[in-house]
């Protein structure tokens, strides 16, 4: 594949973070993209389980590229191993004359389908996916099944698009060679993020009276869904010690960012402490969220699962310090402890209170660790994903 390649892409539904992407992929002019749509979903208000509410994406999904929504029996809502049931890929495949097929997600039927009708026909199978060693909990009947579904893949996938250091590794001893591994970073797009902070630099005192903050004093951002996994709690808590060993007048905010089942029962507990500086913001859509980083001083993510962490990646573009658990998988790739922030172990909240403290002790350091993290981010774009994905088609 040398002089250029007709490239089909799978994935569930338009996902906010992928359509850049898929424009930047679809400008190679040696690279004839269509992206192959199971749902559409996400192009109307829908009820988002992790946030417990609806949302609709206030950014373009289909723009730039060129896609196809597949027939499907039945409804086409949320996306699951077993739904939507969709029919004609293989035909398409075929008719397009594709060199190669693109999958995102080797975890629903109809991509396995997809990826044996390829092979069937001579098209070149890439897989991307998120998984990682510590992306879920896996009991012996699930490190069973994955055996079993690597050596599967291991025939039909002809190259892995490994999205991070964990997940290459995860390839690695699920038995896949290196030499079919492909770094393709999981990237957001930097230049939207960082321009649309640096735009809201301006606005930033409007903001702070906005929500009630003091001049001067800091303030420390969860931004995501309001779930178990994501441990939200555990970042009270923490909070709350560190609030206490602080005079009131230099007490940092924190802001809650999201939504989900956890939320009423966090304001209730900051309520019961007297955490009066606490701000519960609720869901923020893409083109909201800029300012917010850059209102922010430290950005936290204290996930107990997080496959990987996008939010990590959007703050870091505004020039934010992070703290991030070990159990995030972009962390060895993004989070270099600290530089650019701190990485403390998961669900010890003694330890999450002691790395904020270290991050905010010093306001000079921490926007330093902040202007490492725009210098480390500027590394992990688009272009490395065009890269690897060029690599991995022998371009």
């Amino acid at each position: 594949m040398k002089s250029g390649v007709r490239l089909a892409y799978l994935v569930t539904h338009p996902i906010q973070y992928q359509a850049p992407l898929l424009r930047r992929i679809a400008a190679e002019p040696d690279i004839r993209l269509k992206v192959f749509f199971a749902s559409d979903v996400s192009l109307r208000e829908f009820v988002d389980r992790g946030f417990s509410r609806a949302i609709r994406w206030d950014v373009p999904l289909l723009s730039g590229y060129e896609y196809e929504f597949l027939p499907a029996l039945g409804s086409k809502n949320n996306p699951s191993f077993w739904r939507p049931i969709n029919y004609g890929l293989a035909a398409r495949l075929e008719a397009g004359r594709f060199d190669a097929l693109w999958v995102h997600g080797y975890m629903r039927w109809q991509h396995w389908a997809a990826m044996a009708a390829a092979k069937r026909r001579g098209i070149k199978v890439l897989v991307r996916d998120e998984a990682t060693a510590i992306s879920s909990l896996r009991g012996a009947p699930k490190r069973k099944l994955k055996k079993l579904l690597f050596a599967w893949l291991k025939r039909v996938a002809d190259g892995f698009l490994a999205i991070g250091t964990l997940n290459g590794r995860y390839y690695q001893q699920s038995g896949i060679p290196d030499r079919r591994i492909s770094m393709m970073p999981y990237a957001v797009d930097n230049a939207f993020f960082h321009a649309r902070a640096a735009e809201s630099a301006s606005a930033r005192a409007a903001l702070r009276a906005a929500l009630d903050l003091e001049p001067r004093r800091p303030v420390i951002l969860y931004a995501g869904k309001m779930t178990a996994r994501k441990a939200p709690g555990d970042l009270l808590d923490a909070y709350a010690r560190l609030a206490s060993s602080c005079p009131a007048g230099r007490r940092p905010y924190l802001l809650y960012v999201g939504d989900g089942e956890l939320r009423r029962a966090l304001e209730q507990r900051a309520s019961a402490r007297g955490l009066d500086t606490i701000r519960f913001l609720g869901f923020k859509n893409q083109t909201e969220m800029p300012a917010l980083y850059e209102l922010s001083d430290v950005c936290v993510v204290p996930s107990l699962v997080e496959p990987w962490g996008l939010v990590v990646n959007e703050a870091m573009n505004a020039g934010k310090a992070i703290v991030a658990s070990d159990r995030v998988g972009c962390a060895p790739d993004l989070v270099h402890d600290g530089v650019n922030g701190f990485i403390f172990k998961a669900g010890d909240r003694a330890d999450l209170t002691r790395r904020l403290e270290e991050a905010l002790a010093d306001p000079h350091r921490c926007a330093a660790m902040g202007q490492r993290s725009l210098e480390i981010i500027g590394r992990w774009s688009f272009e490395e994903d065009v890269q690897g994905l060029r690599t991995a088609l022998g371009l």
